[in-house]
């Protein structure tokens, strides 16, 4: 199916989305904004975040942004923090917006199981877990979120997994469950191929230059980082993005290596398109066992040549493929970056282009929602019957 054609959709059934998120939408742009973006497309999104907590009173604030999705932020009240119960306050605030933007039929679609304690009890058409990392492997994780995903696993209809590995971790916890890797806006990407003018705070380092774009947090083997920039301080390390669980003292600090801080997703194919070879020097640790990185297609689509630690949704299928290099120290990463920095070529980005043809978000939103339809058409059906 082309980009943005999702004529061969029964769409009809699709109906306004809840959606209960840990992560705040002008955060990164992740797999949720490109997700629910193309649902705001077709029905009203709301999504809905963690709260903020203010001296001003309790409110909910409701922001609407492109098309019909709407940010929906919880301001609670300090005061009714201390006297009330915040699962109570955060309950009566969904339950107030439900009834004032009268969402009569409505899919509730969860990232963090952590928001089914106050919204258990709601009577959604569909009830969609989307488990798009192991949580409770991450840093600073609340305990109780395990037992609270084993409550959403027997509450969804339909549960979506951010990569294979952690589809095949909880393939047998669910009888309605599907694997959708991180996938691509192509065209979006393709831009840093054509890129001419730099970003002026890029455009004095120094080349080779060696790039990564997404959170610096725990994920990241920041050991590894320093070593490598003490390895060869001629190299140029350039990280972009927010620090998060990281105190910046602990970060490695060395003249070659530059932290940008957070960018715009607008902006990122032209900081990519000054880059040598881009990098995902993650961990091999718990927190990453499971995760399957968005900026693995996205480097490609760039048309960079990518080294990665062996992330086990980047090695299958990107390093099976020979589209992606692997490496597991500091030395093997230099190694491969060496080898990276030769390897450009007409075939390597044909072979590229043509992997990424078959994968796109447009797609991956295209198999969601006949996913939704399907489970809302059969509880229909069960009713009608009823």
């Amino acid at each position: 199916m082309p980009e943005n054609s999702f004529e061969n959709v029964e769409l009809q059934n699709l109906t306004d989305i809840i959606c209960l998120s840990h992560l705040r939408w002008d955060f990164v742009y992740q797999r949720p904004q490109h997700l629910l973006s193309r649902f705001a497309k077709h029905a009203r999104v709301f999504f809905f975040e963690e709260p903020i907590f203010t001296d001003e009173p309790t409110r909910l604030d409701i922001n609407r942004r492109e098309d019909s999705l709407y940010v929906v932020v919880p301001h609670i009240a300090h005061a009714d923090r201390e006297n009330r119960n915040v699962t109570e306050i955060q309950r009566e605030l969904l339950a107030e917006m439900i009834e004032t933007q009268k969402l009569d039929d409505y899919v509730l679609w969860f990232y963090t199981p952590m928001a089914l304690d106050f919204a258990a009890d709601f009577a959604p058409q569909a009830t969609v877990f989307d488990c798009m990392d192991e949580l409770s492997a991450f840093k600073f994780a609340p305990p109780e979120l395990i037992e609270n995903e084993r409550r959403l696993m027997e509450k969804a209809d339909v549960v979506f997994t951010g990569g294979q590995s952690l589809f095949e971790a909880k393939r047998d916890r669910h009888n309605n469950i599907h694997a959708f890797p991180s996938s691509i806006d192509v065209a979006h990407f393709n831009q840093a191929r054509t890129v001419t003018e730099e970003p002026a705070d890029q455009k004095s380092i120094a080349h080779p230059r060696f790039g990564f774009c997404g959170v610096i947090d725990e994920r990241m083997d920041i050991e590894m980082l320093g070593k490598m920039a003490e390895m060869r301080p001629e190299w140029q390390f350039i990280m972009i993005g927010p620090i998060v669980k990281i105190a910046e003292e602990d970060l490695p600090k060395s003249a070659n290596i530059h932290y940008l801080g957070g960018k715009d997703y607008k902006e990122l194919p032209d900081y990519i398109a000054g880059w040598d070879v881009a990098i995902m020097p993650f961990a091999i640790n718990e927190s990453t066992k499971f995760i399957s990185p968005t900026k693995t297609p996205e480097y490609l689509a760039a048309g960079k040549p990518v080294v990665s630690t062996a992330i086990r949704d980047v090695v299958r299928p990107y390093g099976d493929l020979n589209l992606v290099h692997i490496a597991s120290t500091a030395e093997e990463f230099i190694a491969a970056c060496e080898q990276a920095l030769q390897s450009d070529s007409p075939e390597r980005l044909e072979k590229v282009d043509e992997y990424l043809a078959k994968n796109s978000w447009d797609k991956t939103f295209t198999a969601m929602a006949r996913q939704i339809v399907q489970v809302v058409n059969e509880r229909n059906a069960r009713a009608s019957v009823s």
